[in-house]
């Protein structure tokens, strides 16, 4: 039986599972590649113009800032702002120096799996975003996407080949409520065979409105943030790789100087476009430390997740060994920990994403 044939389920067999007990193998794995290689950081230098690659600690601003006039026709528009005093008066500076608008989203330019993201649609929403993170906090303002559609590509490009691949195309579904004019919203929540499972990711961001009935036909959305952990959906789409999306995001990429290995988030219009290359918005350009995220799909096997994620793995630490041998040096172990116990630290800090 193909994946597309698998019956849907809720949940996956893996899908939250605690972090240590998933990625243990995986690690164990790196580590395996270290020894191999002779260098456990080696994957940092797949992507050398990146803070450690884009493992962990680098700055999102920092990587879209790379890009060329080409690339930069495909990225959101974005303005960055340090959190200090006057906040909003400087940001509403920043963003018409940018010809931004509200509605936006505000974000930690230092962040992972959606932590802290804010969807801001009102001069009220922009200061209590702003006055939640902590001071002295670099964060990205961004124009918010009208499309609702959310994609996670992958892309490999190895330094010698004059052409990338995608490796991976993942949907991101945000999963919503309807209304029948008699349940509360936490009843609802109860009912539903997915969102009953998993409460404690949903319930924290909906405090507000747990008790409301919510009226007939009317729809709510549980997150904003496009992340698994966060309760997004993801669906492997794979079959929607085409050779004129390729074309597309390999051109894009390679305006990028020496990026080799990440994952390209995207808002797009409808996926008969997508398959074009056509009517999407780059959001944001993760690393080395970004995954293929279709084995979040509940189809996904864990022998399929673990085979995806090794297979990754392996081609980050041979991009990054070509690299060292072209003359880029990957980053120290211990200058490594102490940016990922940063973003530890920073993460923890963070106000609830949305």
């Amino acid at each position: 039986m193909t994946q597309a044939e698998k019956q849907p389920s809720p949940l996956s067999l893996f899908e939250f599972w605690p972090g240590w007990v998933f990625y243990t193998p995986v690690v164990a794995y790196w580590i395996l590649l270290g020894l191999r290689y002779g260098d456990v950081t080696l994957p940092t230098a797949a992507n050398p113009r990146i803070e450690t690659g884009g493992l962990c600690g680098e700055s999102k601003s920092s990587i879209l800032d790379m890009a060329g006039n080409y690339a930069k026709r495909w990225i959101a528009p974005y303005v960055t702002l340090p959190t200090d005093t006057h906040d909003l008066a400087r940001a509403h500076a920043a963003m018409q120096a940018k010809g931004l608008t509200l509605p936006v989203v505000v974000k930690p330019d230092i962040g992972c799996n959606g932590t802290g993201v804010k969807l801001v649609r009102t001069e009220e929403e922009l200061k209590a975003a702003l006055a939640a993170f902590p001071r002295k906090i670099r964060l990205v303002i961004q124009k918010l996407i009208p499309w609702k559609h959310e994609a996670g590509l992958f892309y490999i490009r190895h330094p010698d080949s004059p052409m990338g691949e995608i490796s991976s195309l993942t949907y991101k579904d945000i999963p919503a409520l309807r209304g029948n004019g008699r349940d509360t919203v936490l009843q609802l929540l109860q009912k539903d065979s997915r969102t009953s499972k998993v409460l404690h990711i949903y319930t924290p961001r909906l405090t507000h409105c747990l008790h409301e009935v919510l009226p007939d036909g009317d729809e709510l959305e549980l997150v904003f943030a496009g992340n698994h952990c966060k309760g997004a959906i993801f669906r492997n789409g794979k079959a929607d790789i085409t050779p004129e999306l390729t074309r597309q995001i390999d051109a894009i990429m390679q305006d990028i100087p020496d990026f080799h290995f990440g994952r390209i988030d995207v808002k797009f219009r409808s996926a008969e476009a997508l398959r074009e290359g056509k009517d999407f918005e780059i959001i944001e350009i993760n690393g080395v430390g970004s995954e293929a995220i279709h084995i979040w799909d509940s189809r996904t096997t864990l022998r399929e997740a673990y085979a995806a994620q090794f297979h990754h793995y392996r081609e980050s630490f041979r991009i990054g060994a070509k690299k060292k041998k072209a003359g880029w040096s990957p980053t120290n172990l211990w200058e490594g920990v102490r940016l990922w116990q940063r973003q530890k630290r920073l993460l923890a800090s963070y106000p609830l994403n949305d």
